[in-house]
């Protein structure tokens, strides 16, 4: 018993944090493979996977408070994360603002650079009446992942969080040459969503970054090799 508590008290903490309009349900599969190397935690950003929806605006700030005051409530000190597409994002807003809290950090499928443009793009393909017309799987999958709460809700304030960053992005380019903590960004070579040159261009700006190409791996984390994603986060930690 007490190897067995020595063993649990070394082990390192990891965090893991979902994308925009996604839930903590989606890295499950991962956390499952990960929770004999680590103590993990998961956590839903407000107004995902069935919490209430804020009358806040959507913002990084308001998801990156929330993994805070998880972490203080957990009485978790210093923790490892792993963040997925928009989680990876808050990840590291968290480090440049709170470096004290974070050892490492792991991205995978992640954009980091935003304008208007770019956040357009992204705010037409979280119309609610096109997804129903064209995609009403997809339509429904979300109703499902964000009962009780009105999944056209949480488009609508990811929408307002998207344009929010294209008119004023709270990590700038010059921003990451000031996270001294070790990164490892993460990209499938099939992801249509971000592209390898701003990945690149992140990583040196980074001081202390590793990148890494997942084969055959397109943006959807349920279609990735959680067994693959799960050696580069051991390997890094």
């Amino acid at each position: 018993m007490r190897c067995l508590n020595y063993y649990l008290y070394s082990m390192q903490h990891l965090l893991l944090l979902h994308g925009a309009i996604g839930s903590k349900d989606q890295l499950q599969p991962l956390a499952n493979v990960l929770q004999e190397n680590f103590i993990i935690h998961t956590i839903d950003f407000s107004g995902h996977g069935g919490s209430a929806i804020p009358e806040a605006p959507f913002s990084i700030d308001l998801f990156a408070t929330q993994a805070l005051e998880y972490l203080d409530q957990n009485n978790v000190a210093e923790v490892n994360i792993f963040g997925y597409s928009m989680g990876g994002y808050v990840a590291l807003y968290l480090a440049k603002h709170h470096p004290n809290k974070l050892k490492k950090i792991i991205t995978l499928a992640t954009k980091f650079y935003w304008d208007e443009t770019i956040a357009a793009k992204e705010i037409k393909m979280l119309d609610p009446e096109i997804i129903q017309q064209k995609i009403p799987a997809f339509a429904t999958q979300l109703k499902e992942r964000h009962a009780p709460a009105d999944w056209k809700g949480v488009l609508k304030k990811t929408r307002d969080l998207l344009e929010g960053l294209g008119n004023n992005s709270p990590l700038k380019s010059r921003h990451y040459l000031d996270i001294l903590i070790p990164c490892l960004l993460l990209l499938g070579d099939r992801d249509k969503m971000i592209t390898l040159e701003e990945t690149i261009a992140v990583h040196k700006q980074l001081p202390n970054a590793q990148l890494g190409i997942l084969p055959a791996t397109p943006h959807p984390i349920e279609q990735m090799d959680i067994g693959l994603l799960a050696f580069f986060i051991k390997r890094f930690l």
